[in-house]
């Protein structure tokens, strides 16, 4: 005999229980869409292994950007599997690395070249030593020391290098420049002064500053005397800025300012410390 269909108003709300239906009289099919909610689940009806392994590769698919709010102590060995970290992570830039512990920084670290390094000095590129290389006669008013000037032979400068004509010095680059000056002055007998004034132009001489004076004397006949001047001046213009050397001595009878071809006794050095 035919079984007639059995409409849900002729079935009472208590009628069928969980235990009158066999475990697989059920199919997925046999159920509407919205046959079964979230009301119609026990608490502890769904457990992990009855989760399908889709979870898993549907949050793999997430993208990048849902990894920025981890933090360190959410990442530690075995707290997040590997299912949920994409395959490319975002690139690393430096902002991002400013809170990483020493302790965590292991192993050996990469060479550090030279050519990745920017704004770094390189040091001293130019410097170079002048001197006089003969004995001049002081003059009691302020001369010009214009001849028997050459670059020191036994001192290898670097960089370009000074020029000179007349007593005037030309700069081979711009720069804040480092300008020494040696006397050795040498007396017949006893005199009071002796100087050699360092002069600057910025308008190719038309009128030139002295800034520096090395001063010395000599306290007995036949003796000799020493000293030295420093001055740091700004070269931004090789053309117009120069440097030339004056002599002077307290009379002229019996007095020197004293030079030598094969040391440095009266002298001239110029080193570029730095950048304009």
């Amino acid at each position: 005999m035919a079984l007639t269909k059995i409409s849900t108003d002729g079935v009472k709300d208590d009628a069928i229980t969980k235990a009158k239906i066999p475990a697989d009289q059920i199919e997925a099919s046999e159920l509407a869409n919205d046959a079964v909610d979230t009301n119609a689940i026990q608490d502890d009806a769904v457990t992990e292994d009855k989760l399908a392994n889709s979870i898993n590769t549907a949050i793999a698919a997430n993208t990048a950007k849902d990894l920025t709010a981890l933090s360190a102590s959410n990442l530690t060995s075995g707290t997040v599997p590997d299912a949920r970290f994409p395959a490319t992570l975002p690139a690393a830039s430096a902002a991002n690395l400013t809170s990483i512990p020493s302790a965590n920084l292991t192993g050996a670290l990469p060479a550090i070249s030279g050519a990745a390094l920017t704004g770094i000095s390189a040091g001293i590129e130019q410097a170079d030593v002048w001197r006089m290389t003969a004995t001049l006669q002081g003059t009691s008013s302020v001369s010009t020391i214009s001849t028997n000037l050459s670059r020191a032979s036994d001192n290898t400068y670097i960089g370009s290098g000074m020029s000179e004509s007349s007593g005037v010095f030309t700069f081979p680059v711009t720069g804040k420049w480092l300008i020494y000056v040696q006397i050795t002055a040498y007396g017949q007998y006893a005199y009071g002064r002796a100087t050699i004034e360092t002069q600057f132009t910025t308008n190719t001489g038309s009128s030139y500053d002295i800034v520096a004076h090395a001063y010395t004397n000599v306290s007995q006949n036949g003796g000799n005397g020493g000293g030295s001047s420093m001055a740091i001046i700004d070269i931004t213009n090789v053309s117009t800025h120069k440097v030339r050397f004056a002599q002077s001595t307290s009379s002229t009878a019996g007095r020197f300012i004293q030079g030598a071809s094969d040391s440095n006794q009266t002298a001239f050095t110029f080193i570029r410390l730095g950048a304009t």
